[in-house]
């Protein structure tokens, strides 16, 4: 039982970290394109793969444009709180009160922004055909499959 906590605490962690350095490289991305996850990717995807109609692209657009203020700086102190931990990390002394300070105000700023994507997509559903979220369901369905496949393959510390 106990082995088992501990593994899905260690889940929870590498999942945490894994987020971390996604969202700080699509801040890095965001800066060198200029617009940002939701112009780009997320706005391809809704587009192209569930085939969008112009009235719908129009709407996907106004939402980003309505959110994007408020996501912006989130994504602005992700980026500014990765950078701190990896010059903490090469200062060649591991401070790990300070580490744990940045860690924590990097999960503070995850949850706003957790938040924030889920009132997004929550936005963007509604303007779906009955069709289309058939379609979006039947995607994450299977992104979802092969996210735990490729979990369970990886190899178990005992």
């Amino acid at each position: 039982m106990k082995s088992k906590s501990v593994l899905l605490v260690g889940l929870a962690l590498v999942l945490t970290l894994t987020a971390a350095v996604g969202i700080s490289q699509t801040v890095r991305r965001a800066h060198m394109h200029g617009d940002g996850m939701f112009e780009g990717h997320m706005l391809h995807f809704f587009t192209d793969y569930l085939d969008l109609t112009d009235a719908q692209q129009a709407q996907v657009k106004d939402i980003m444009a309505k959110e994007k203020p408020a996501l912006k700086p989130l994504m602005q102190q992700m980026a500014q709180s990765h950078q701190q931990i990896r010059e903490l990390t090469m200062a060649g002394t591991f401070d790990e009160a300070k580490v744990r300070t940045l860690a924590t105000q990097q999960a503070q700023t995850m949850t706003e922004m957790i938040v924030q994507k889920a009132r997004i997509e929550s936005e963007m559903i509604q303007i779906l055909t009955p069709e289309q979220k058939t379609k979006l369901n039947d995607f994450m369905a299977k992104h979802e499959q092969r996210m735990m496949k490729h979990m369970q393959e990886q190899p178990q510390n005992q």
